[in-house]
């Protein structure tokens, strides 16, 4: 059974009220454009510790999702790498394969797959905002449709006897 917060139920609600809306009388629907503030405002909401933990948040990862940091955090995990290999060497597999995947691995993945992550909401934004360009003008053709179909049907009926 999932369980659901009181702001997703009310998220939801909204969502299905406003798409049974664009459904009643699509000529009426406005496109909406969902920016990056809303989302922070739905995340975080008004409170000022939601908000102040949002920034921090936003900050830290902007900070460390570069490859900057990866590169630093690979100059700290060499760092260690002297005694883990001599250790190994030594027949210590368990520190050689401790700092492989402890102070190696774990240290330098972080930055890189936020920058992954970073490079991919990116591109995926790009195409939310082309997606919502295209769905606008779309939308727009759809009126313009509709209001010839009634235009036409008008026509009809006062031409039939």
């Amino acid at each position: 059974m999932t369980v659901h917060s009181k702001e997703q139920r009310t998220r939801a609600a909204r969502h299905h009220a406003a798409l049974a809306a664009a459904k009643a009388s699509p000529t009426q629907h406005v496109p909406r454009h969902v920016t990056t503030a809303e989302v922070h405002q739905e995340m975080a909401g008004d409170s000022v510790a939601g908000r102040f933990n949002s920034r921090v948040a936003v900050l830290i990862t902007r900070g460390v999702g570069t490859m900057w940091a990866a590169y630093v955090f690979v100059l700290i995990a060499f760092v260690s790498l002297p005694q883990a290999l001599a250790a190994f060497l030594a027949g210590d597999t368990v520190t050689g394969i401790t700092w492989l995947s402890q102070s190696f691995l774990q240290l330098v993945l972080l930055p890189v797959i936020l920058v992954g992550q970073q490079v991919i909401s990116a591109a995926q934004d790009l195409r939310a905002e082309a997606d919502h360009e295209t769905l606008t003008a779309l939308h727009q053709i759809n009126v313009q449709q509709l209001q010839i179909l009634e235009e036409l049907e008008g026509i009809r009926q006062r031409q039939s006897p």
